[in-house]
Parts: C-alpha cells; sequence; structure tokens
C-alpha cells in the first residue's frame, strides 16, 4: 500500500500529496469507502471527503457501489474513473511505429501499429509519420484528458530533454523526438517524455504485466537490439549517467560478425531478430518479409517447429542457447529474481526459454543463483509502448493538479 506523504509545509503541496495517495491506493486495492480510506490515511473523514470531491471533479474517482458489511449506514464505494484520463506511449522499431492507450488502471484501451522502414525513411519523416500516428491516438483519447506522451526508443536517450542520444539500429544520433513531435502535434512539451525501449518495456512488466509488483527484475527485449531494463528494489535502474541495461553490447565473440554499434561479437548479433531471420531462412522467405506483421511471421516459425522442421529447430535450440548464456552474465551481475524474457523471445517460448534455463543453471555462480526464474513476457510485442503509456499517466499519479476541474455541466463527453 502506498505510504502516506511526509507533511510538508506548504498546504498546496500537502493537499497535492495527498490526492496522490488516495488515487494510489485505489488503484493498487481498488474500490473503497470513504470511512476505509480515513482509516488508512489517519486523515479525518471530512477531509477524505474533500479529496474526493477534488478529485471527481478532475474525472480521476466516480462513485461506486455500496460498501458490503460493517456496522451502521453502509457507506459509498470511491474507485477509479477510468474513463476520464488516459496516458499514450509510442513506439519506434526498426521496422515498424505503434502507439498505445491505457486508462488510470493500467487497461489498454487503444493500440495500433504500422510497418514503416524507419531506416530508409530517415529522421524527419519518421517524426512526421509519428506525429500523424499520435495524432489519431489522440483523436481516440476525446473526451478524456491526455496525461502526456512518452516514446520509446531503441537506443540512448537523455531523458531530461528528450533527445536519443545514439540508437544504432535506427541510424540515428542527436535527435531532439521531443521537440520535433511537440511541433508537430501542437502538443505541451513538458507533457512529451522519451525513454529507452528495454526501460519502458520493465516498467509495463512491473505495474501491469505478469510480474507485476516483483521487487528484484530484469526485462530483457527481443527485437533487432537486445536491452535489458532493471527493477532492483521495486525501482528502475538507470546507472549513473542514465544508460544501465545495454546488455545487448555485451561482447561474446570478439572475433564475431559486426554489430550495428561497430563492434563485433555483440550479444545481440547472436540472439537478435536480424540473428534469427539469418539462421532460420533463406531469400524470399515470408518469414523475413518486413511488410508482415511481426506476429504473423512468429506464428509461420511456430508452425514450422511444431511439424519438425529440422533447419527452424536447429536454429532456434542455439539461439536459445546463446540467449541463455548471456542471460547467465545477466543474472550473476545482478541477482534478480525473475528474469522477464520479452520480444520475440516470448513468442517463441517452447523453444528458447528451456534451453535458456539450462544454460543459466550450467553457468550460475552459485546454487542459489541457479534457481532464478526464466519467464516469457505475457506483454509480447506491446511491452515497450505498452511501458510508455503508463509512463505518460505516472504524471497525473504523482501529481493529479494536473487534470483540469471539469463541472457536470462542462464535462466533456467519454
Amino acid at each position: 500500500m502506498p505510504v502516506m506523504p511526509e507533511q510538508p509545509t506548504d498546504r498546496a503541496a500537502l493537499r497535492r500529496a495527498n490526492l496522490a495517495w488516495v488515487i494510489r491506493v485505489l488503484r493498487e486495492q481498488g474500490g473503497l469507502s470513504r470511512a476505509q480510506l480515513a482509516v488508512l490515511s489517519g486523515l479525518s473523514k471530512a477531509t477524505v471527503s474533500t479529496l474526493v470531491a477534488e478529485l471527481t471533479s478532475r474525472r480521476l474517482v466516480r462513485a461506486g457501489g455500496v460498501a458490503a458489511g460493517g456496522q451502521g449506514r453502509p457507506g459509498q464505494i470511491v474507485e477509479l474513473d477510468t474513463d476520464g484520463v488516459r496516458g499514450v506511449g509510442l513506439e519506434v522499431g526498426v521496422d515498424h511505429l505503434a502507439a498505445t492507450s491505457v486508462d488510470t488502471a493500467g487497461n489498454v484501451v487503444a493500440d495500433r501499429q504500422v510497418p514503416f522502414d524507419v531506416l530508409s525513411a530517415g529522421v524527419e519523416r519518421t517524426i512526421d509519420k509519428l506525429a500523424e500516428i499520435a495524432g489519431k491516438e489522440l483523436a481516440d483519447v476525446v473526451g478524456a484528458y491526455p496525461a502526456g506522451i512518452t516514446v520509446s526508443v531503441p537506443g540512448l536517450v537523455d531523458t531530461g530533454r528528450g533527445v536519443v542520444r545514439l540508437a544504432p539500429r535506427l541510424r540515428w544520433r542527436e535527435v531532439p523526438l521531443a521537440d520535433g513531435l511537440a511541433g508537430r502535434l501542437g502538443f505541451p512539451l513538458d507533457r512529451i517524455s522519451v525513454d529507452n525501449d528495454a526501460n519502458l518495456s520493465a516498467t509495463a512488466e512491473f505495474e501491469a504485466g505478469g510480474m507485476r509488483g516483483t521487487a528484484d527484475l530484469v526485462y530483457v527485449t527481443g527485437d533487432f537490439g537486445i536491452g535489458a531494463g532493471v527493477i532492483a528494489g521495486g525501482r528502475l535502474v538507470r546507472g549513473s549517467i542514465g544508460y544501465a541495461g545495454e546488455v545487448g553490447h555485451m561482447s561474446m565473440d570478439p572475433m564475431g560478425p559486426q554489430c550495428s554499434c561497430g563492434r563485433r561479437g555483440c550479444w545481440e548479433t547472436q540472439v537478435g531478430l536480424a540473428a534469427l531471420f539469418h539462421a532460420l531462412t533463406a531469400p524470399g522467405d515470408p518469414v523475413s518479409d518486413p511488410h508482415r506483421p511481426i506476429e504473423e511471421r512468429m506464428a509461420l516459425i511456430r508452425s514450422r517447429a511444431e511439424h519438425g522442421d529440422q533447419r527452424t529447430l536447429g536454429a532456434l535450440h542455439q539461439i536459445g542457447a546463446a540467449l541463455g548464456v548471456g542471460v547467465s552474465i545477466v543474472v550473476n551481475v545482478l541477482s534478480p529474481a525473475v528474469v522477464v524474457l520479452g520480444g520475440y523471445f516470448a513468442a517463441l517460448p517452447d523453444w528458447l526459454i528451456e534451453p535458456a534455463r539450462i544454460e543459466v543453471a550450467a553457468r550460475a555462480v552459485v546454487a542459489e543463483a541457479a534457481t532464478v526464474r526464466v519467464v516469457g513476457s505475457e506483454l509480447g510485442f506491446t511491452a515497450a509502448r505498452t511501458g510508455g503509456a503508463l509512463a505518460a499517466l505516472s504524471r497525473v499519479f504523482d501529481d493529479p493538479t494536473q487534470v483540469p476541474e471539469r463541472s457536470e455541466k462542462t464535462e466533456a463527453p467519454a
């Protein structure tokens, strides 16, 4: 349960902190009566009623049913209003652009993905198209307040400035992505942020995925690039300069193939999507066709594996073993409780995860490390943009007064 905030000396800051506590506890515990909120918070019922009234006017909470049990007159339940506010997440991939929206309960309410060749298009045309997709997503949430936009990018990001410092797979360097989107959308710059895809995927897994609430986990992306988002003690680990988790560029074979970063033998040259397609396919194979949806290509691979295609089975076993070698390094260094494998790793669990587990167990420095759970993500290929939407929504959970108050007469239609 969220801890009640320390008592700020500023009355406005105290009010904001108390408002934030109410919506956080409702998100975690579900609907509660005003009396229950008063007991949990230590605030008076009158104060709680004032807070609830303000949150209602901001369309962050609403009246639910009647509290069951207890003595005296039954109290009315207060619950999150899942219609009033949305968080929007955008995603830039090598071969696609995507957008998703979530409500205050973390439920995905809209999602769209389009094939797009980022390398051929270049920076400006890519941002043009991303803004177009974002505009459609914002149009879909009309009637709800857009808390913000967070963009997922496979690369190093200066989150303070919204600048993509380096994204080798996209061939981007020093791209002011937040500024570019704000100008094209006419959306407030201070409500647009940019972050690394692995960090956002780990956030999504921690807040809304199958490992929700797991305090120590590592999320490994399974895409053209490989990265790790690290949650330790319930907090995202960014490192001293903000670039923690670039595990895809661990050198596994100094004499190996050249990586997009310019070095040789990086882990992602062994287990990235390009390595999978190279090992599995011949020229003209629909599995490597970037114009086909990635889910359709994964279905083709699964079908071949299920029918005993030897090339497919051999390639998957080889990649699963290489995946496990890299994961074992991560486990020995960070000692997480769980390693969550995302992207295509999660799409092919029957052939990748077991070989990975075997390698992790064989390479653990102590017996306890061999017991780490290695699981596939339930969020599939949507984790990064879902994490972006949740990150955008977090602004409201930090400060509910960002959402404008609306009277019943002026309330926008749902």
